[in-house]
């Protein structure tokens, strides 16, 4: 990448990479084969369009199916895939697929994208991923080809099962179901077997992280010889499931029949986290289960995977630190492992970054709309976790309101942290310490 990029540091190299494709994809957006029109699309609509796709989020101003046309849908599915395995990860395997020899700065650079431990394996660990996203994609598209072909006829049936399974594994929620009803997402296959089991565990496969399922593939059935990493992502992506799915069981959809209560159920628990699909009418949740949806998107998926959010493992630290306090004890600690104060420290400096943004952005909007505040909460949230659930407001919105989502969008993908430690470059703190005074709190 020659003396550009031995000047950039990593977290540059990332952030600048994911914009340069939102560009690229913006442009390409805007012409005229893109859209039914023939017109092509505002550069707006462009630019809010392809940083969804590329931050894999879903919330869109134009109908996907209706608006856009097969190239602009293809455009869309490029993004979103390139978002979803990273822009380092797609940029390192074309590296190594050309015979490149991959340099230690770039090894370096993929290590912080997937947020590996460490450097030594990270081009053997490429080439999984890579082999790994396409197997998952396949078979999602071969488990709902069946479904959209009875609906739709062969070729658009094959072309809609290859689409939302891309969709749905990079966790982006874009759905062309449009035909059905603008904006309806899945709600049409609701009740249909094969198009929830395979949206589902295609958005739980991809929320993981590919950290996890490289530890999977090496010690299989072997829980106990996982890293503790991968038991914390494992253990509270169960929870978030489960627990979740059992307050819209009894309180959401309790008017609903049993097979289809269950279906609604598990759907709405899994898709928060961070995909964007639905399958159920979000409108008329009550405000305690639009809550809990908000905090499930906030809490979002798991490190080095396609999906957005605090992550799953920042979620834990914060609990089992809150638990330590509790207990007087001096460290957090999971299966019998301690964790290091700094990354606790980031996991505080996270969660405050997320509020922040969250809570700012939805108060903003809200003035701005003149909307009520947890519409506005509700797609805040949906922007900075890069979920892409919406309650219908988004593409009503202004030039400034799509502006400031845009910009949730991008920094929930790329990541607060590394913008910070971008802009900081590679200066390092001031080791002096000053000296300590107790301060209470609480």
């Amino acid at each position: 990448m020659g003396e550009i990029e031995r000047r950039l540091s990593s977290s540059q190299i990332i952030i600048l990479g994911f914009a340069a494709v939102i560009l690229v994809g913006s442009l390409f957006l805007m012409f005229p084969a893109s859209t039914q029109d023939g017109q092509g699309a505002s550069f707006a609509d462009a630019l809010f369009t392809a940083t969804s796709a590329v931050c894999v989020t879903g919330l869109v101003v134009q109908d996907t199916a209706t608006y856009w046309t097969v190239f602009g849908q293809s455009v869309i599915l490029v993004l979103i895939q390139v978002g979803g395995m990273g822009v380092v990860t797609v940029a390192l395997a074309v590296f190594a697929a050309s015979g490149k020899k991959i340099s230690l700065k770039e090894r370096s650079t993929m290590q912080e994208a997937i947020s590996a431990h460490k450097v030594g394996g990270i081009v053997k660990l490429t080439g999984f991923i890579i082999k790994m996203v396409f197997f998952m994609e396949l078979l999602g598209a071969l488990a709902m080809a069946p479904a959209f072909c009875r609906e739709f006829g062969l070729g658009e049936g094959i072309w809609l099962g290859v689409f939302h399974s891309i969709s749905a594994f990079c966790n982006a929620g874009f759905d062309l179901m449009g035909s059905k009803g603008h904006y309806s997402s899945l709600t049409y296959f609701a009740g249909d077997p094969a198009i929830n089991l395979a949206i589902m565990a295609l958005i739980v496969a991809g929320g993981i992280g590919f950290l996890t399922w490289d530890d999977i593939k090496t010690n299989r059935h072997r829980f106990r010889k996982y890293q503790m990493q991968s038991k914390v992502v494992l253990a509270v992506t169960a929870f978030l499931i489960l627990a979740p799915a059992l307050y819209f069981f009894f309180f959401e959809f309790s008017r609903e029949p049993l097979a289809r209560r269950v279906w609604y159920s598990l759907f709405q628990s899994v898709t928060p986290r961070t995909a964007g699909f639905n399958t159920a009418d979000l409108n008329g949740f009550s405000e305690t289960g639009l809550a809990v949806v908000i905090l499930l998107m906030l809490v979002g998926g798991s490190p080095g995977s396609t999906a957005g959010g605090m992550k799953t493992t920042t979620f834990a630290v914060l609990f089992s630190t809150m638990v330590s306090v509790f207990r007087r004890r001096e460290h957090t600690h999971f299966f019998g492992r301690r964790i290091a104060g700094d990354v606790v420290q980031n996991a505080v400096a996270i969660l405050a970054m997320y509020l922040i943004l969250f809570l700012g952005g939805g108060f903003i909007i809200s003035r701005i709309e003149g909307l009520a505040l947890l519409d506005c909460l509700f797609e805040t949230a949906s922007a900075v976790a890069t979920v892409g659930l919406t309650l219908g407001v988004t593409p009503k919105l202004g030039l400034a309101s799509r502006g400031i989502l845009v910009l949730l969008m991008y920094i929930g993908r790329v990541g607060g942290l590394t913008l910070i430690f971008a802009a900081s470059g590679s200066k390092k703190g001031n080791t002096a310490r000053l000296p300590q005074e107790k301060m209470t709190v609480g």
